[in-house]
């Protein structure tokens, strides 16, 4: 499903319960985050729409390298010659997208949270189990927003992984916060704002102190990896999540 302007210059792409964002201004557009390997007729027909094609793209944001995150990059950089971002903290799962720190086994999920496995199942036919990682990135910094459209705000928010970011474009009033808050929690099929799982959360003490870094933006509109834009703002996204906790 590609929905344009869910904000000023910024269209989301869904598949499978995974979210993608295109980011447009007047020097181009970047890719925010890279979904699943079935993404891919869905992500190029949006740059067709918008008339972007190889060597169009400024960059491919990873906010981070979980596997569901990085199914297109490989593909991107191949054929679109698109340069990944990455914070240094996520290198290593970026070149191996299975290998990522979680506190609980993700395993046991299905059978405690029987809604997962609708989601679950989507993402496992969209390619979730052939993923394919990236070693040729480029190092994604508190700075490296200035020269990517929009120039938003590179906000670190460790604790879904070491290196997860989100982005704020303050003069659009919108957040991209990646998986440091989601509306829908692919490991327990619940909807509302919280953090993932620990099915896939390296440390949710951590993601939930995250978290006030996203209340301070003041967003009015929160797009996130899995789930349905937030338009109540960031500070009411954030205290549902805290209340809701780990999981």
């Amino acid at each position: 499903m590609f929905t344009r302007n869910v904000a000023d210059g910024i269209h989301r792409i869904e598949h499978a319960y995974v979210n993608v964002y295109l980011v447009e201004d007047g020097d181009g557009v970047a890719v925010i985050d890279a979904g699943l390997p079935g993404m891919w007729p869905h992500l190029t027909g949006a740059l067709d729409e918008l008339g972007y094609g190889p060597g169009d793209i400024r960059a491919l944001v990873l906010t981070h390298a979980h596997f569901d995150h990085v199914g297109t990059a490989a593909r991107l950089r191949h054929e679109y010659r698109t340069p990944i971002l990455v914070h240094d903290a996520d290198r290593y799962i970026a070149a191996h997208p299975y290998r990522y720190e979680h506190e609980n086994n993700r395993f046991l999920y299905p059978l405690r949270y029987p809604k997962s496995i609708p989601v679950l199942g989507t993402m496992t036919g969209a390619g979730a189990l052939n993923v394919r990682g990236v070693t040729d990135v480029h190092s994604l910094t508190t700075d490296s927003g200035d020269a990517l459209p929009g120039r938003p705000r590179i906000l670190h928010t460790p604790g879904h992984t070491a290196g997860h970011v989100a982005l704020h474009f303050p003069d659009r009033g919108v957040l991209i916060c990646g998986d440091s808050l989601v509306t829908l929690n692919p490991y327990t099929g619940t909807t509302g704002p919280q953090i993932v799982s620990g099915a896939a959360t390296a440390n949710s003490p951590e993601a939930l102190d995250s978290l006030s870094l996203l209340a301070e933006t003041a967003a009015p509109l929160v797009l996130t990896g899995h789930g349905e834009p937030w338009r109540d703002g960031a500070a009411a996204a954030v205290e549902q999540a805290l209340a809701r906790g780990a999981s």
